[in-house]
């Protein structure tokens, strides 16, 4: 097989996460109050968020339902979720004022990013950091 063969082939079109969860409203509601993602589908089984332009792509799926293997159904282990954002301190107004659970309060890091942690209606860790301005390594 060519490289350029096996190259297309390997070739992403769409990539999105889905969070499985026992809390899909108040989960579409954590994501669309911090982020700028719209409901593109809402049922009571699963929960789509997007983008204006549909380049971002979140879904919520209920972790019981039949499309999540039975061995998938508990909460996950050993990942977060990162959102890059132009201002993380905002960010943080909206969560203090919703009374979403705060993790840790925005700082800066020593690799040039303000982060806040908070976690979901699910308990996702979901990261939340905005580049510092002018930050040289």
């Amino acid at each position: 097989m060519n490289e350029k063969k096996k190259l297309e082939m390997q070739k992403v079109n769409r990539l999105m996460t889905n969070i499985c969860s026992d809390k899909l409203s108040e989960s579409r509601d954590f994501y669309t109050k911090l982020f700028s993602l719209e409901v593109a589908y809402d049922s009571d089984w699963f929960v789509h968020l997007a983008s204006a332009d549909r380049s971002l792509e979140l879904g919520i799926i209920d972790r019981t339902n039949e499309l999540v293997p039975k061995d998938f159904q508990s909460n996950p282990q050993g990942f977060y979720i990162t959102f890059v954002v132009d201002d993380a301190d905002a960010i943080f107004q909206v969560a203090q004022q919703e009374k979403f659970d705060i993790i840790s309060e925005p700082a800066d890091t020593a690799y040039g990013q303000r982060r806040l942690l908070l976690k979901d209606p699910n308990g996702t860790l979901v990261d939340i950091s905005s580049p510092i301005k002018d930050f040289e390594f």
